[in-house]
């Protein structure tokens, strides 16, 4: 089990505000680790779609916590 940090991203300040963890809790990946990851920060930490739109992953933390080494899963 790992932590990956959830932020709120502010594109006109080209900031982020860290909301809080969520934990990876599979031991190996199974296609949509990373999807079901956002879906539960999303859903935990966005109170209006909004705020869902903003919610982003730590994606370092993430390829880390779900052993994908060889992925590029930078956003773009």
């Amino acid at each position: 089990m790992r932590p990956i940090s959830v932020y709120r991203v502010d594109y006109v300040k080209k900031t982020r505000v860290r909301l809080g963890t969520v934990m990876e809790r599979r031991s190996k990946e199974r296609g949509g680790n990373l999807l079901g990851l956002l879906y539960l920060a999303k859903t935990r930490f966005a109170a209006t779609p909004q705020e869902a739109f903003l919610t982003v992953l730590d994606w370092q933390e993430a390829k880390l916590a779900t052993g994908m080494r060889g992925y590029d899963l930078s956003p773009r």
